[in-house]
């Protein structure tokens, strides 16, 4: 029982960012009795949490959990100073929805980018898309359907329950949304959930993609992470009710929600920041890279005249008129949903949508609560020193004063449109394009003091996850790239090379009985032409350095570099392959393409 409770793994060759050396070994877990213990294949799993011997904390579920408590200490203090004296707890709850690919595995087989970097990285466009929008509503295809049933029966073994499958919008793309949980289950459930649908997905002769992008041209996948507090007694803090202008409780949070993402955009921005998730954001199907919050019409309208101190006269809830009288009557919302919006309330809760498909939500949940916990205790220190005589005048100017300061965070319009763009930046809304233009905002005075002030993070943590950061920065982006490389070196090249070989054998037997070869000559020079490009892209790829081993260098300055050379010269050496694979015979071609990827499950 004492082993298992307390365990000793090797703490050295865990990505530690300087906090651990590597003849430094010792790392303890500790059995977290919060979350479920689980058989799987056979063998009792038991959460735990993870630190170095000094203490150091190594892994996204110790402040979590530590993130958990302070929501829930400050939350609680609120609720109290509302009257809500048999409010003793707070619980951060959690849905993940989980987008992912499913491909053929032998077709998978055959692209050395899917199996190393888990994305394409050439790929000319398949002559159908997504463009007739047919697949998201359209019928779920019958060995999917097997996957999903198997899938759902392993699920449900370990605890884990799925409201909805359905396909996405993309060809070949799906969606699993989980029953809502506490946070830190959430996040436990979400990683055995990733790691079940892979298994399955083996059994059906499929392989399953959770790369945020894993083909140019059509949506990549995210994972929205719903997250809603609630209390103790079963009262969801952020219902709105039947008269949300009259729902104090409800109008208080929710400002004290605004104030916290307003304040720490660049947190929120850095808590979903991956290499993979930077081929997603700003995309079509995705959130822009630029924070801001989507309420509607009718909350919009309530906080309007908080501000200004009117009465608020609101649209009432009306019926739904299909104009069929078979069809069931029923009240329709008084708001619609933004999914351009990276954080939009959608009805009880707010659906943080920048989350990439890959990655742990116990980051981007941590965040959430720390920040939201730093605004409820910020309020009751508010509220406490108000005294019981001031107190409705002091709640009443808090919700007002927060919807004031930070109104510059809410958005309701198209967030992918250039003008909001424009508009953010008018309202001096940071804008962080890539990963790595946010990473600096893990080691802030003002993030530190967030973190040291509910013992989330201290700074040496932060110090060394911005370290892991730009390190996992440059280690995917080489890995690509040397991937690319070996691709283009041993594989795409030399089969265009054969084909020209082709071509100019045809040119020459046509010539010889006098026969047109212009189209074939046309086509050799053309190929040709895109042949020279992509080994001169190639060249310049391996001179940059993209071939050879990681240096151990200043790691914010190879980032850069390799986010402002290497990047560009990957992006160089794909244009012209992808040229060459509309123009190349399909016989000679070294992999299968799009079409076969994305239409052949």
């Amino acid at each position: 029982g004492k082993r298992l409770i307390k365990g000793e793994p090797d703490a050295s060759s865990f990505p530690s960012g300087g906090l651990r050396a590597t003849f430094e070994a010792r790392g303890y877990t500790a059995w977290d009795p919060t979350s479920y213990a689980f058989i799987k294949d056979k063998t009792l799993c038991i959460p735990t949490a993870f630190c170095s011997y000094g203490g150091e904390v190594l892994d996204k579920k110790t402040p979590l959990l530590r993130s958990v408590e302070a929501l829930s200490v400050q939350a609680t203090r609120v609720m109290n100073l509302l009257g809500y004296k048999d409010v003793t707890g707070v619980h951060a709850c959690v849905g993940a929805e989980q987008e992912y690919f499913l491909v053929d595995k032998k077709t998978y087989a055959q692209r050395e980018d899917l199996r190393i970097c888990g994305r394409t990285l050439f790929g000319a466009p398949s002559p159908k898309g997504q463009e007739l929008d047919d697949h998201y509503f359209g019928v779920i295809k019958p060995r999917v359907k097997a996957f999903m049933e198997e899938l759902n029966e392993e699920l449900w073994e370990l605890g884990i329950y799925a409201s909805t499958e359905h396909n996405e919008v993309a060809p070949s793309q799906h969606e699993l949304a989980p029953v809502f949980t506490v946070a830190n289950n959430a996040c436990d459930q979400n990683q055995l959930t990733m790691e079940i649908m892979k298994k399955v997905a083996d059994r059906h002769g499929l392989v399953c993609l959770l790369h945020e992008k894993p083909f140019r041209g059509v949506n990549g996948s995210g994972k929205h992470n719903n997250w809603s507090i609630e209390t103790n007694t079963g009262l969801n803090l952020f219902k709105p009710g039947d008269d949300p202008f009259e729902n104090t409780v409800f109008l208080l949070f929710l400002c004290a929600v605004i104030k916290a993402v307003d304040e720490h955009q660049d947190l929120l921005r850095i808590s979903v920041a991956s290499p993979s998730n930077d081929c997603r954001l700003g995309g079509n199907e995705a959130p822009p890279a630029i924070v801001s919050m989507y309420l509607g019409d009718e909350l919009t309208g309530i906080l309007d005249c908080v501000e200004s101190g009117k009465k608020y006269f609101g649209a009432k809830r009306t019926h739904m008129q299909t104009g069929v009288h078979v069809l069931p009557d029923f009240k329709k919302d008084t708001t619609d949903r933004n999914r351009t919006s990276p954080f939009a309330f959608t009805g009880n809760k707010f659906e943080f949508r920048m989350v990439g498909s890959s990655d742990s939500i116990g980051s981007p949940t941590t965040t959430i609560n720390a920040i939201v916990a730093e605004a409820f205790c910020e309020a009751a220190d508010r509220l406490e020193a108000a005294g019981e005589e001031n107190f409705d005048m002091a709640v009443h100017d808090l919700i007002k004063e927060y919807m004031t300061a930070h109104q510059r965070i809410l958005f309701n319009g198209d967030g992918y449109s250039k003008e909001w763009e424009k508009e953010a930046q008018r309202r001096g809304l940071p804008v962080f394009p890539g990963m790595i233009d946010s990473v600096e905002a893990l080691t802030t005075d003002k993030a530190i003091r967030l973190y040291e002030r509910f013992g989330i993070y201290n700074r040496a943590e932060l110090e060394s996850r911005k370290e892991i950061v730009y390190e996992t920065y440059v280690k995917t982006i080489h890995i690509e790239a040397k991937t690319m490389i070996d691709m283009a070196s041993k594989d795409i090249l030399p089969a265009v090379i054969r084909y020209t070989k082709t071509l100019a054998d045809t040119i020459a037997s046509l010539e010889s009985v006098g026969a047109d070869s212009s189209v074939s000559k046309t086509l050799l020079k053309d190929t040709s032409a895109l042949l020279s490009q992509a080994s001169a892209a190639l060249e310049d790829l391996k001179q940059k350095g993209a071939n050879g081993n990681v240096q151990k260098k200043d790691a914010r300055k190879q980032a850069f570099f390799y986010r402002d050379e290497i990047v560009p010269a990957m992006e160089a050496l794909r244009a012209p392959v992808d040229a060459l694979e509309m123009k190349v015979d399909r016989s000679f071609w070294p992999m299968p393409g799009y079409a076969d990827l994305l239409f052949e499950v």
